[in-house]
């Protein structure tokens, strides 16, 4: 399953995304929900813990300037990748 987070973190329900993810599903986080790879965020210690394959769109992690304070643990893709991920995920869940 493909799970893509488009908001912040702090604006989402992260509890239930991280209730629900599981170790072979794919985490594509975008827009402002590139947010929480950043290096102190609250929720990155927790959303690696999910052992999930974890993706950022970097178009937006450079757009917002935080490129110097992501975790190395998260993937930087391209939009053109982004489809590849939805191509391969028959199930997709949107936050």
């Amino acid at each position: 399953m493909l799970h893509t987070l488009m908001q912040s973190p702090y604006r989402a329900n992260m509890h239930l995304i991280l209730n629900i993810l599981k170790k072979k599903d794919d985490f594509l986080a975008l827009q402002d929900g590139v947010l929480i790879a950043l290096n102190n965020s609250f929720f990155l210690d927790k959303i690696l813990y999910t052992s999930a394959n974890l993706y950022l769109i970097k178009e937006d992690v450079y757009a917002r300037g935080i490129i110097n304070n992501i975790s190395s643990d998260f993937t930087l893709i391209s939009y053109m990748h982004f489809v590849s991920l939805t191509l391969k995920n028959k199930t997709q869940m949107i936050w």
